[in-house]
C-alpha cells in the first residue's frame, strides 16, 4: 500500500477486504489508483446467477466515506435493479448511503441483490416488467445471461 495520500479509513479497509475477503467475493486495488477497486462476485446459489462470476468496478470518490463508492457491473447480467450500463440501483449507494457502511458492506449488498431481484424498485423497466408478469421466464433469461456471459469457462 504505497499510496500515503490516501485516507487512512480507506487503507484500513483494503487490507480487511484483502486479509479477510467475504466468500464469493474478491475486491483488490488497482496498481495505478488504490481508490479503484477491481471486484469478482459469484453468483448467489440458489439464485439464477448462481455459478457465473461477475466483474465489478468500485471507484471510492474524494469524499468517501461521506459519499457513497460508485459502483458498476462490467459483465452483462440480467437483473431488474442493474441496467445495461451495468449501473446498480440500490438504496445504501444513493439515499441510503452512510459513512458508517464500508466497501465490504456495500459488495455484500450488491452480492445479496442478485439473489432477491426487487423488480418494484427497477432499473430496468423492461427486465422489471418481465420479471413481474413472467418471473419463470425472467429467471430463465437471467440463468442463460449468466451462462453467455458470466460463466468462468
Amino acid at each position: 500500500m504505497a499510496n500515503s495520500n490516501l485516507p487512512r479509513r480507506i487503507i484500513k479497509e483494503t487490507q480487511r477486504l484483502l486479509s479477510e475477503p467475504a466468500p464469493g467475493i474478491s475486491a483488490s486495488p488497482s496498481e495505478d489508483n488504490m481508490r479503484y477497486f477491481n471486484v469478482m462476485i459469484l453468483g448467489p446459489n440458489q439464485s439464477p446467477y448462481e455459478g457465473g462470476v461477475f466483474k465489478l468496478e468500485l471507484f471510492l470518490p474524494e469524499e468517501y466515506p461521506m459519499a457513497a463508492p460508485k459502483v458498476r457491473f462490467l459483465t452483462k447480467i440480467y437483473h431488474p435493479n442493474i441496467d445495461k450500463l451495468g449501473r446498480i440501483c440500490l438504496d445504501i449507494l444513493k439515499d441510503k448511503w452512510s459513512p458508517a457502511l464500508q466497501i465490504r458492506t456495500v459488495l455484500l449488498s450488491i452480492q445479496a441483490l442478485l439473489s432477491a431481484p426487487n423488480p418494484d424498485d427497477p432499473l430496468s423497466e423492461n427486465i422489471a416488467k418481465h420479471w413481474k408478469t413472467n418471473e419463470a421466464e425472467a429467471v430463465e433469461t437471467a440463468k442463460e445471461w449468466t451462462r453467455l456471459y458470466a460463466s468462468s469457462a
